[in-house]
């Protein structure tokens, strides 16, 4: 499948697109892209400016303002207004150590690794268990890029993730109970699903420290806390581990975590969602409505294991 990539990404603050202006130009493109999915059901990508963007949602984009102050960060605290107290989170000289395969023990500089990929927009929506939803212009790359960068060995089933351990700027790490740092795990066949995304920004600009600076992961098929931010550790493994969420709480967050209207949390149906930027209330569809591309990867799993 190609994809006609983004050739810059990080841009000077006069040459960042108003917000008011992407918005209006990502309703045309979103409009054109229910088209093409009419006309052809596999197609993926609505075109703009000679540029390509992975999108298909017909749900209007939720404004930067609400991405960036309405979020779950658990290490800054309980609530969703965890924008302040994020900032705290320091960026510059960021590495990610890697475990197994052909650079095991290296730490990777940030800046030197994304300049290893070209970067892209895909506009994904974005579904919390809590059942509140999004729709979000990431930019990034395919986690699967990145995959195949590491080469890691041939046993590997299992791609764990884990995020920054830092008590002194995150407060809620000092909650000694919990398992810290904060880790997922998923398979290796998910790891290099096309829709697997390594997102490094929002709205054409960096990625605020709030939504997951520098670098995290998006699976827009699964709910929300399975998409870990501010990535430190990437390890392969043969043998699966417990991620964070179902090391406290398995009955309640399990391993897959897979969107499914048909299995609710213990404390909310999974029904319908509500998008918190539009406050429209929506069916919730099977994988988030991305069944066609990662239906394969579950085709062993019964509808109560989708989740758990």
């Amino acid at each position: 499948m190609y994809i006609k990539k983004k050739k810059k990404f990080n841009l000077s603050e006069n040459l960042v697109t108003d917000e008011s202006k992407y918005i209006n130009r990502r309703k045309f493109i979103t409009g054109l892209s229910s088209l093409l999915i009419l006309n052809k059901t596999n197609n993926l990508f609505a075109k703009s400016n000679n540029k390509e963007i992975f999108n298909i949602t017909d749900r209007p984009l939720t404004e930067l303002d609400v991405l960036t102050k309405y979020n779950n960060y658990f290490e800054f605290g309980t609530t969703k207004q965890i924008w302040k107290a994020a900032q705290k989170l320091r960026t510059d000289e960021w590495k990610i150590n890697v475990k197994g395969g052909r650079y095991n023990g290296k730490n990777f500089d940030y800046n030197d690794l994304i300049k290893k990929f070209e970067l892209e927009e895909r506009v994904y929506k974005f579904r919390c268990v809590e059942t509140w939803s999004m729709v979000v212009p990431w930019y990034g790359f395919e986690l699967a890029k990145l995959i195949k960068l590491l080469e890691p060995d041939s046993n590997t089933k299992y791609v764990s993730f884990k995020t920054f351990y830092d008590p002194q700027i995150a407060q809620n790490q000092k909650q000694k109970w919990y398992p810290w740092p904060y880790q997922e795990i998923i398979t290796l066949e998910e790891a290099i699903n096309t829709l697997s995304f390594v997102a490094t920004g929002i709205y054409g600009k960096e990625l605020p420290k709030q939504n997951g600076a520098p670098l995290r992961l998006v699976f827009p098929w699964k709910y929300g806390f399975k998409s870990i931010k501010s990535i430190v550790e990437i390890e392969f493994l043969e043998k699966k581990q417990k991620s964070f969420w179902e090391n406290i709480a398995p009955e309640e967050y399990g391993f897959w975590a897979n969107i499914n209207p048909n299995i609710a949390h213990r404390r909310w149906s999974q029904e319908f969602e509500k998008d918190i930027g539009t406050g429209k209330k929506h069916p919730t569809q099977i994988f988030n409505g991305y069944e066609e591309w990662v239906k394969y990867l579950y085709n062993d799993l019964n509808d109560k294991k989708l989740f758990f």
